[in-house]
C-alpha cells in the first residue's frame, strides 16, 4: 500500500500542518481524526489495515488530516474566538487541503469522512460545502456541540452566536429553507453511523429526521452496544467507505 507523509507551514493556521496519504488512485477521501487525536492515529488504530484491500486495488485513496481541536473547540479561549478558530480550520481545508488533494488525483469525486468529533468535522463541512463534495460518511459522532450530555459538556459554555448556528448541522439542517443548498446537498451520498448506547443517539436521530423532513436521501445506521471505538470503525470503513 503506497503511503505517503506531507508536511506544509499553513498559512491560515500560521502553523505547520502534516497528513497521511494512503493509495495511488481511486476516490479521495480525507478522513478527519476523533478528539484530540493526530493524523497518523487511524494508521495506528489499523483503520487504514481494514481499507487496505481498495487502497490497494485503486478504489480509494485515504487522505488522514491532522486536527487543531485542542486550539478551538478544546482550547481555554472565549467561546467566540473558539468558533473562528474552527473556521479557520475548515479554510484550511477548503483552501490547502483540497487542492492538493486535487494535485495528487484527478478523479472528481470526493468524500468526507471522520469517527467521533471527526464525524462532526466531515458532515458539517460537507453540509456547508455541498458542491465540493459526493459523499459524507459520519461514525459515532455529534453534530451539535453546544448540548450538553453525560459526560459531553456544551463546548461553548453556553454562548450562541450565527456563527456557532450554522456550524452546527443539527440545528442549520432542520431549519434549512434555502431551496437551492437542499438540492446541492440531495446529490450528496449521505452515510451515518451511530451505536445504540452512544452517547450520541438521540443527535444522530435528530439529524436523520431532519434530513428525512427535507426529503434529503440518506442511509442511516443504527449499530449494537455504543460501537464508539476503533474495532467499530475498522469495520465500518470496509462497509461505509
Amino acid at each position: 500500500m503506497e503511503r505517503g507523509y506531507h508536511k506544509w507551514f499553513s498559512k491560515i493556521l500560521d502553523r505547520d500542518m502534516e497528513l497521511l496519504a494512503f493509495g495511488h488512485s481511486g476516490e479521495p477521501v480525507i478522513f478527519f481524526p476523533t478528539r484530540g487525536a493526530r493524523f497518523y492515529d487511524f494508521e495506528n488504530w489499523k483503520v487504514i489495515e481494514a481499507m487496505r484491500e481498495k487502497i490497494e486495488a485503486g478504489k480509494l485513496q485515504v487522505f488522514c488530516v491532522d486536527s487543531i481541536d485542542n486550539e478551538s473547540f478544546y482550547s481555554d479561549a472565549l467561546p467566540e474566538a473558539r468558533i473562528l478558530r474552527h473556521g479557520q480550520y475548515e479554510s484550511y481545508i477548503l483552501k490547502e487541503v483540497i487542492p492538493f488533494i486535487r494535485k495528487q488525483n484527478s478523479d472528481k469525486r470526493l468524500v468526507s469522512a471522520g469517527c467521533s468529533l471527526g464525524g462532526y468535522h466531515a458532515v458539517n463541512i460537507a453540509f456547508r460545502h455541498p458542491k465540493l463534495f459526493t459523499k459524507v460518511v459520519g461514525m459515532s459522532a455529534r453534530y451539535d456541540l453546544t448540548i450538553s450530555l453525560p459526560f459531553f459538556d456544551d463546548l461553548f459554555d453556553g454562548y450562541f452566536n450565527d456563527t456557532i448556528y450554522y456550524n452546527m448541522p443539527t440545528r442549520f439542517i432542520a431549519m434549512l429553507s434555502d431551496k437551492r443548498i437542499v438540492r446541492q446537498i440531495k446529490k450528496l451520498e449521505i452515510i451515518l453511523v451511530i451505536g445504540l448506547e452512544d452517547s450520541f443517539l438521540e443527535n444522530n436521530r435528530q439529524l436523520s429526521n431532519a434530513l428525512t423532513n427535507l426529503k434529503i436521501p440518506h442511509a442511516y445506521y443504527e449499530w449494537q452496544e455504543e460501537a464508539h471505538r476503533s474495532r467499530y470503525w475498522r469495520q465500518m470503513v470496509q462497509l461505509y467507505l
